[in-house]
């Protein structure tokens, strides 16, 4: 069988994600490189792939052209990306990137990307097929006061939790309201939070389902989690799958309240904490490899529950001539 190559967008600092691609491809045998690729040269996640390429950045004007040159020279089998602001352009162009490399994009459908990418259009979604999520405050509530607190405001396109607040009375509101770009406000949703990965085929066919518990973040991203199967969550975030019918590893955010399960946000991409679900046993790297081999997968929950996984920083050294050393001066 010829070479399974997987190209990582956005690397950045991603190595758990680039060392469960090339974990996975050790497990089932698959021959081939994993491939990364970022703007910066100091993205340390370029060092633990096999091979590793620069681009320009994403709103160049260029950064399609060169993902489809890399595809061409590194005969890329998966295109993986990463980061929320590569999805638009990715996902508008995914016709003309895979007719010319031969290459799987995974990427869901424009209006899929346009539901989760939008803070807003994600609020009408949900609305209107009938999934909770905190109220969302008019112009004109905002403006004749009628309003609870707390409340929590975020950027409409926001990523990261960058610029998202919590504000406990009317003060507070109007000094966030001013340093916030396109700015949403909404109640403040009080309770446990959960993120969900999913995994569903290139069909929109769920394949797995992991919930897990966020018990620390740090800049969004999840510090310390623990997986847990609630049935509850996994039954309502199925008929969310359905509705939606995204493509890949999707990332669903929640928290369970006093009004039940109340969304956050979706996003269609890999999560900064995908490798807790991977380890714990819902592999979609493997799922990935697996489905470009030709398989056809099915429905599982083959994973372990009430495992905690601990997230922390670790470093490399680079030389003189940007080439990773190990402490003793050896070339890695």
């Amino acid at each position: 069988m010829s070479d399974i190559n997987v190209l990582v967008l956005s690397a950045g600092r991603r190595v758990e994600l680039i060392n469960c691609f090339k974990h996975a491809a050790e497990e089932l045998g698959v021959s081939g490189s994993v491939v990364a690729v970022d703007c910066s040269q100091t993205a340390p996640a370029l060092y633990f792939a096999d091979k590793y390429r620069l681009v320009p950045r994403i709103d160049s004007g260029r950064y399609v052209e060169a993902v489809t040159d890399i595809c061409k020279e590194e005969n890329i089998s998966l295109i993986v990306p990463t980061i929320d602001t590569e999805l638009i352009l990715l996902a508008d162009n995914k016709k003309r990137i895979e007719d010319e490399t031969g290459a799987r994009l995974l990427i869901s459908d424009p209006s899929v990307i346009n539901v989760c990418r939008n803070k807003l259009n994600t609020q009408r979604y949900m609305e209107e097929h009938g999934f909770k999520v905190p109220h969302l405050y008019s112009d004109e509530e905002l403006g004749n006061g009628d309003i609870q607190f707390p409340v929590f405001v975020k950027p409409i396109d926001g990523s990261s939790s960058i610029d998202a607040y919590r504000a406990d009375n009317r003060e507070q509101l109007d000094a966030i309201l001013t340093l916030v770009k396109d700015p949403m406000v909404q109640d403040y949703m009080d309770g446990k939070e959960y993120t969900i990965d999913v995994f569903l085929d290139f069909g929109s066919n769920i394949i797995t389902m992991v919930p897990r518990l966020r018990m620390a973040t740090r800049s969004g991203e999840i510090a310390k989690g623990r997986i847990v199967k609630d049935t509850e969550i996994m039954e309502d975030v199925r008929r969310l799958m359905n509705e939606l019918k995204p493509v890949g590893h999707i990332t669903v955010q929640c928290r369970k309240t006093n009004r039940g399960i109340e969304y956050i946000e979706i996003n269609p991409r890999f999560g900064g904490g995908a490798p807790m679900s991977i380890m714990a046993g819902a592999d979609s790297c493997r799922n990935l490899y697996r489905l470009l081999r030709g398989e056809v997968l099915t429905y599982n929950e083959d994973y372990r529950e009430n495992v905690t996984f601990l997230r922390f920083d670790s470093c490399i050294m680079l030389n003189e001539d940007m080439v990773p050393e190990d402490e003793k001066g050896s070339n890695i």
